[in-house]
C-alpha cells in the first residue's frame, strides 16, 4: 500500500479511485476530521489550535496571508507523508476546490518538489477524455503496486 497525495486535496473522486486500488489517499477530509473530533478544539467550525499557524510557517513565509498558512498547516503534512502523487490541473470547483489560488500553487509546487512518482493530468472535458483519465490513473496506481513487490 502506497500513500498517495492528491490535488485537489479534497477530491472524493481521486480518493475513491486510489482506495479502490488498495492504496491510502492522503485527502484533506481525513486531516480535517481529526481536527473536528479533537477534544482540544472548543469551537467548530473554527477547528484551529494555537500551533496550526506556526506549523503553516514551515510551508509558507510569514508574509503570506494567514489563510494560506492555515491551509498549508493541514495540506503540507499530507504532502510530506506522500509516497506518490496525483495532480489534476484545471479542475472545476466541484471536483475539489480548496478555495485559494495561492494554496493551490504552493500545494502543487511542494508535491512536484518531493520527487515522488507523480501523475499529472488535465481535467477532462468529455466522456472519452474522462475514460482516458481514469485509465491513466489506474495504470499509475497499478505501477505503484509493482514497485512495492
Amino acid at each position: 500500500m502506497v500513500k498517495v497525495a492528491i490535488f485537489p486535496p479534497n477530491s472524493l473522486i481521486l480518493a475513491d479511485l486510489i482506495e479502490r486500488k488498495g492504496h491510502e489517499s492522503l485527502a484533506l477530509q481525513k486531516a480535517v476530521r481529526k481536527k473536528v473530533i479533537d477534544p482540544e478544539i472548543d469551537s467548530p467550525p473554527m477547528n484551529i489550535s494555537e500551533e496550526d499557524p506556526i506549523k503553516g510557517l514551515k510551508y509558507a513565509a510569514i508574509e503570506v496571508p494567514s489563510g494560506v498558512r492555515g491551509r498549508m498547516s493541514i495540506i503540507g503534512p499530507l504532502i510530506d507523508e506522500a509516497e506518490a502523487a496525483i495532480i489534476i490541473d484545471k479542475a472545476p470547483f466541484g471536483f475539489g476546490c480548496i478555495g485559494c489560488a495561492r494554496t493551490n500553487e504552493l500545494s502543487t509546487f511542494y508535491m512536484r518538489k518531493r520527487g515522488v512518482p507523480t501523475l499529472e493530468l488535465i481535467y477532462p472535458n468529455n466522456r472519452d477524455e474522462t475514460i482516458d483519465m481514469v485509465n491513466k490513473i489506474n495504470t499509475f496506481l497499478d505501477g505503484l503496486n509493482n514497485k512495492e513487490e
